[in-house]
Formats: C-alpha cells, structure tokens, sequence
C-alpha cells in the first residue's frame, strides 16, 4: 500500500488516514484503514455497497467516532481538533443534506455565515459557489423543488464555499445527468492542482475520468492502492471493472 506520510517540504499530508477502524457491535465495518493524500492528488476511494467507503469517509470528515485510529486534516487531529480540521475541509456527504424549504442562494448564504463570513466577501464566496456549480439559474427556487442531481450540486456548492485545500467528496456525481458529470469532473479537475482530493464512488468511469489514484476497499480493509493505469494491469482485459469484480467478490463468484 501507498503511504506518504509528508510532502517534499517536510509538512504533513493535507490528509493522513492513521489505523481507522469503525465496529458496530461486533460488526467490523472500517479495519484498521491507513493512507496519506497530498496537493495536487485527486484519489478516487472505491468499493462496493458496504465496504465502509462512507464509514471511512465520515470519521474522516469528524462526523463519526472512530473505535481506533484517528485521521488528520491538514496535520490537525480530527478527533482532538475537530474545529481546525474541519476548517480545511469540504465534505460532501452522503445524500448531500440541505434544508429543503430554503431557496438555493439563501441556503448557501446560511452555510457562509456559519463559515464566518459577512457582507461583500460572503456574497463573493456564494456567487463564486453558484458559478463553479452552475446553479445561478436556479439559485431563488427552494431546495426541496429541485431534481436529484441539482440538490446534489447545491451540497457541492457548499463544500466549495470556503475554498478548502481539501475535499472529500462522497459520491459527487451521483443523480447527475452525463451533461452534469462532465461539467462536475472538469470542475474537479481545474481545482486538482491546488487540493488534496477524495472523492468516494463505485462508479468506475469516475477513476479513469478525474482520479490520479485509487484505493479499493472490501470488507472494510484497503485490498489495492494504485494509479488507475497499474490497477488495470491487474486484470487481462485490462478493464477496471474486471479488476474491481476480482478484488471485491469471493473468488468462486468473481
């Protein structure tokens, strides 16, 4: 497995994943997971439904307690400097949450004000947001009256607010149109020099589309963690989706 656990320049990894386990009971569901993500590195997490990719994803943005291990987001310890980590963090989450009854601007504007910000530069930020999301053509209709996918591009919208260094995105083109994955992946992919970026998916294309890097998990524990291009080699046909079947299902069904 691929760890690093400090850039060129001696700093930590904008994200570092130290040994984090989430049970449930005496179900296992996160085992004991580490890897580091720097600038720069768009990784795509994959797995399939109940792997842990949104258990993992949720104690790293402090959402969630870990059983064991911790994680660290710009060098600061979720769980001991929870304020401070998620400062450096946009997270989109599961379902992307919003307050349904409020308009889309005003959603936003509610989110930058918890952020800190006030007067011009609060407007800035969220006129910046409806852009990058292409949500300005509906920014005065309330949430709960807009489709799957332009809820999910409000959540987006959100994560961006503060430009974070770094991003964990789960499951961000989710409910999209292709039209809207493409302009979602680009959008990635102009922000991927300047962040460290995770997104969580089992959509495949995604990895081949933006990510630099994967990580594949099953049953809770890292199987892979590979640059898409090594992580088809595994496989003859050279396809991500027969070398995804290989690593996450019993070998009598894969």
């Amino acid at each position: 497995m691929t760890t690093r656990a400090a850039d060129g320049y001696g700093q930590p990894a904008p994200i570092e994943i130290l040994g984090l386990t989430k049970r449930f009971g005496g179900f296992t569901a996160v085992d004991n997971v580490s890897f580091t993500v720097q600038r720069g590195e768009v990784v795509g997490f994959l797995g399939p439904n109940g792997a842990g990719k949104s258990t993992t994803m949720r104690m790293l943005a402090g959402f969630m307690t870990p059983t064991a291990g911790t994680a660290r987001i710009q060098g600061h310890d979720v769980r001991t400097s929870g304020m401070a980590a998620r400062r450096a963090l946009g997270f989109l989450p599961e379902g992307a949450p919003v307050y349904p009854e409020m308009s889309v601007e005003g959603f936003l504007r509610f989110c930058a004000r918890i952020r800190g910000f006030s007067g011009s530069e609060l407007t800035d930020r969220v006129d910046r947001a409806l852009d990058l999301t292409t949500l300005r053509g509906v920014r005065l209709q309330t949430v709960e009256t807009l489709s799957k996918g332009f809820k999910r591009r409000v959540g987006l919208a959100q994560a961006l607010l503060h430009d974070p260094p770094v991003l964990v995105l789960d499951e961000p083109t989710d409910g999209l149109d292709p039209n809207q994955k493409h302009e979602v992946r680009g959008m990635i992919a102009r922000m991927a020099p300047h962040k460290a970026i995770v997104i969580s998916t089992h959509i495949l294309e995604e990895v081949d589309a933006v990510c630099s890097r994967a990580i594949v998990i099953a049953g809770g524990r890292i199987v892979a963690d590979e640059t898409p291009a090594d992580l088809g080699q595994r496989h003859p046909s050279g396809k991500l989706e027969d070398v995804f079947r290989a690593l996450t299902l019993p070998a009598s069904a894969a």
